[in-house]
């Protein structure tokens, strides 16, 4: 399946000339995701108050192996120093903040140009069942604001538990902005460490959550077998069958049939959650079998989850698994109802998408607006979303 380098037309990146520069409409966001594989960063302006911004320069930096693994290591372990916490909270915020003043650099834009810093930080425990709900995002807001001299806007998800949501997923407040359609039925489905999906449908009303694992698991199993940061194309995972026995044991975990509102991370599926269900299935398979399993655990859970809000006549992909040809075109064998593609169609590239959305919440945050996230994550009411940092 072919899904990239379309025509863009609507957010593409532009040469930043110096009437943007003094416009004070300029926003950096910065997403680091389930994955742990790097920072997405992006410069946007936005035009009017609440509405499309202009996508004008991007910028991937990877997490070095030390600091990767010693995230992994904490977001794994069942019991935290809180020296280690603060550390690494710390060291974040000092690669945040380098990935800022890297794109600033690369662009030739000044600090004082910008009006602030989104920032989701990294993700490190999500809780939002619990009888105290919570979620944790590390990369020291302060230092951000303080290295760059920039306003950083940090903490996103917190007040949306506060109002009794699942403070996840909060990017479809971006994807109702830039993709919903007066005619059709879309689903944007991102494929990060984690899936999830956005219905927005002109007639019906919106929904979003956590369908389970898109990456995660894939990328842990291939790293241990191959050395290999992903499974490109899903090339590893298609030269093998799936294992029937092993898929059932998969699915039979309790998250895929809980009710919406829901989401989930690596504090669930993770490197332990998959040792242990392969434990429990005590098969002889080979290590591409498991990954041809797991490539059809995320495909099968993420069809399971569509077909509950047919009739969707577009599915528009982002994320890293965007780039997984092998899995699209099992999702497309699925979905035969809907026709799949990318973001790009519409003028985002796919790997932008979220860090773009967190650079726009940055401009709601700053100019006093709240954020409707009831319809996503069961939230009570509105709320501002994000912590000011002034720089």
């Amino acid at each position: 399946m072919e899904i990239y380098r379309p025509p863009a037309c609507l957010l593409t990146p532009k040469k930043l000339s110096p009437d943007m520069a003094k416009s004070e409409n300029l926003f950096l966001g910065m997403m680091s995701g389930t994955s742990l594989d790097g920072i997405d960063t992006v410069l946007i302006r936005c035009l009017t108050a609440g509405g499309i911004p202009e996508l004008i320069a991007t910028n991937f930096q990877p997490i070095d192996d030390q600091t990767k693994n010693d995230l992994l290591n904490l977001c794994n372990a069942p019991e935290v120093k809180i020296q280690t916490l603060g550390q690494l909270d710390t060291r974040m915020g000092h690669i945040f903040a380098s990935a800022a003043l890297n794109l600033l650099q690369s662009t030739k834009t000044k600090p004082q140009e910008i009006s602030a810093i989104g920032c989701h930080g990294q993700t490190i425990y999500h809780a939002p069942n619990d009888s105290y709900p919570f979620t944790m995002q590390i990369g020291d807001p302060n230092l951000i604001s303080e290295l760059t001299g920039i306003t950083t806007i940090a903490d996103f998800r917190r007040r949306d538990i506060a109002a009794g949501g699942q403070g996840a997923p909060i990017a479809p407040l971006f994807h109702r902005l830039i993709f919903k359609d007066d005619k059709q039925s879309r689903v944007i489905l991102n494929l990060g460490g984690i899936a999830n999906i956005t219905l927005l449908d002109p007639n019906r009303p919106e929904a979003a959550f956590d369908t389970g694992p898109a990456n995660i698991l894939m990328d842990y199993w291939v790293s241990k077998h191959k050395n290999k940061p992903y499974d490109h194309s899903g090339e590893w995972a298609s030269s093998e069958s799936v294992n029937k026995s092993l898929l059932k044991i998969f699915r039979e975990e309790n998250y895929f049939n809980l009710p919406q509102p829901k989401s989930t991370g690596r504090e669930l599926f993770n490197a332990s959650w998959l040792e242990s269900k392969l434990a429990d299935a005590a098969l002889d398979l080979s290590p591409s079998a498991v990954q041809a399993t797991l490539l059809e655990l995320t495909a099968s859970t993420i069809s399971d989850a569509i077909k509950l809000l047919e009739p969707v006549d577009e599915i528009l992909v982002c994320g890293g698994g965007a780039h997984n040809s092998s899995l699209l075109n099992r999702l497309q064998t699925l979905l035969t109802k809907s026709k799949i593609t990318s973001t790009a169609v519409l003028g985002l590239n796919p790997d932008w998408v979220e860090a773009t959305a967190f650079a726009w919440m940055a401009g709601e945050t700053l100019a006093g607006r709240k954020l409707d996230t009831r319809s996503f994550t069961g939230a009570e009411r509105s709320v501002y979303l994000g912590a000011i940092y002034q720089g």
